[in-house]
């Protein structure tokens, strides 16, 4: 595992991070951690999109379907 040394943390983020520690019973940086997890999650997105088959559904098919869906609500 990696190291990580923050500099020039403004106070606000630094206050914030110790109210979400003390709520959740954790260090602040186990606090931190944890937001800079659920914050970087995005980027392994296009990989699994990747992953996906391409079904070559159009747009405008789509859209039409959850037309009609919310029309018959």
């Amino acid at each position: 595992m990696a190291t990580l040394y923050l500099r020039n943390v403004p106070d606000d983020v630094v206050r914030r991070l110790r109210v979400l520690a003390a709520r959740n019973r954790m260090s602040v940086s186990a606090a931190a951690l944890r937001e800079l997890d659920e914050a970087t999650r995005w980027v392994d997105i296009p990989e699994l999109f990747e992953d996906l088959p391409n079904l070559e559904v159009p747009t405008s098919e789509i859209l039409d379907a959850l037309d009609e869906g919310r029309s018959t609500r």
